[in-house]
């Protein structure tokens, strides 16, 4: 694909969200960045939030993982459904009758404020890590298709990217990303769709000969029975179900977007609708990879050594121009839908958990405000060029073993307030939280060795909120 055309899609549609941007964000203030308002349509957040869900982790990583693992990804995306549930009824219920700006401002109820800060800290470096390994997919993709041929160095491509994205948040915030989500998963499933009707047109196949081809597939299994595999069907729906919870009902970036509609029963429909199209959705990027793997062999495609590198080859080398354009707007529209919610929900914890923007004077806010979301873009710029030093493993996998790491003392601590009254020695609760996945992190390099062979996969994260809870058992204080 020539490099000015590539330009040039990509320009028009960052006009387009700058557009988009310029109409939402009129009049806005810190409560229009915030929570919009509260008066997000339901049906349009859940939309929105599908593109957000899938980033360019799923979009690029899913359909190329499939000849590594098969759709074994789906027995975690099974789990993922169980764990929507939870939120919808148990969360979001707790959430709206709180009236939070940030959920983690649970945790100061319940527990105190060191809790609090523990709890908003581990969710912006989780975050942080998180929304830059998504943004490294999309920057590399346009390294390839467009800044590579005029000699310009990865890092230049990061700024751009994530220059622009800052650019259409900085004064609407969530109230923005609400209609812009919209418009990026849109063209990210046109994307899916538009591949895979080329591949089933260049092998001439109907649709039920498409079905055949996938279900019949060596790839295609999905379930993993082996109890020592890091894929067993077990470890991997539980871990699937309180992923979900932990990296969407525990995420300030997600529930931001639930936050901003305008009352419980809205949010909640919002929740089963969007995990109903989510489902939907990973089972065309699944079979888009079975059929990727299969247009390759017939076309004698050497498949490259990076699964991650499998569609953008295929869809802007070999899929023609139309089609190249339309995986272009997906990518970019898959990171931008998950980093720019990512970037407003991690100035939107700062400023009102570590700040305490909200007890200032009003004509300082703002102004902080943007400190912050300059600062947070500054930070994922860093973290994504690190990233690129260090990057030797498939991202969908990278991003998920972080997440274990990072998100299971924030299961802990809600579990743990959740399911008991007791009160806790709150002082110490930063050293419980810290000490858990170090633990975590040794028992996985080591268990191997310790465990008669057993390797640990995204069940990790249970093993983590376990420990962490336990630690707050052992600080609970008796009531006299």
């Amino acid at each position: 694909m020539a490099p000015i055309l590539v330009f040039s899609v990509i320009s028009g549609y960052f006009l387009l969200l700058l557009g988009i941007s310029y109409f939402t964000s009129k009049n806005a203030d810190n409560a229009t960045f915030f929570t919009a308002n509260r008066e997000s349509p339901w049906y349009l957040v859940a939309f929105g939030m599908v593109g957000a869900t899938l980033s360019g982790v799923t979009f690029i990583s899913v359909p190329g993982e499939v000849g590594n693992s098969g759709w074994t990804y789906l027995q975690f995306v099974m789990g993922n459904m169980v764990g929507y549930a939870v939120i919808a009824l148990v969360l979001i219920p707790l959430f709206y009758r709180l009236r939070l700006v940030s959920i983690y401002q649970y945790l100061h109820n319940r527990f105190g404020k060191n809790s609090y800060l523990t709890g908003s800290s581990f969710f912006l470096i989780s975050q942080t890590i998180g929304a830059s390994f998504r943004l490294f997919l999309a920057a590399l993709v346009l390294q390839i298709a467009f800044f590579d041929a005029f000699g310009i160095p990865f890092y230049v491509t990061v700024l751009a990217t994530i220059t622009l994205i800052w650019l259409y948040t900085f004064r609407g915030g969530i109230k923005t990303i609400v209609w812009t989500d919209t418009l990026q998963t849109t063209f990210l499933m046109l994307a899916v769709i538009i591949s895979i009707y080329i591949v089933v047109d260049h092998l001439e196949l109907t649709i039920p000969g498409v079905v055949k081809v996938v279900g019949e597939s060596d790839m295609s299994e999905i379930f993993d029975w082996g109890w020592r595999s890091d894929r067993n069907f077990f470890k991997t729906f539980l871990a699937g179900i309180f992923i979900t919870i932990a990296m969407n009902g525990l995420d300030q970036n997600v529930m931001q977007k639930n936050l901003t509609i305008r009352k419980t029963s809205d949010a909640q429909k919002n929740i089963f609708w969007f995990a109903i199209t989510f489902f939907i959705a990973t089972i065309l990027f699944l079979s888009l990879g079975v059929l990727l793997y299969k247009f390759a062999l017939d076309q004698g495609i050497v498949i490259p050594e990076s699964t991650d590198d499998l569609y953008p080859m295929l869809a802007l080398n070999h899929f023609g121009l139309a089609a190249g354009i339309v995986f272009l707007l997906g990518i970019v529209a898959a990171a931008f839908s998950s980093a720019d919610s990512a970037l407003t929900a991690l100035t939107t914890s700062f400023c009102v958990d570590i700040l305490d923007l909200q007890s200032r004077k009003l004509e300082n806010q703002k102004k902080t405000r943007l400190f912050v979301h300059i600062g947070f873009t500054i930070l994922m710029f860093v973290v994504i060029i690190l990233f690129n030093e260090i990057n030797d493993s498939s991202v969908v996998n990278a991003v998920f073993k972080v997440a274990g790491f990072t998100y299971g003392p924030l299961l802990g601590l809600f579990a743990f307030g959740l399911l008991s009254k007791a009160k806790v020695r709150d002082k110490m609760v930063p050293v419980v939280c810290v000490l858990s996945p170090i633990i975590c992190i040794i028992l996985d390099i080591n268990s191997t060795a310790w465990f008669n062979g057993y390797k640990f996969g995204f069940e990790i994260l249970l093993v983590n909120a376990a420990i962490t809870c336990l630690g707050l058992l052992a600080l609970s204080v008796r009531k006299r």
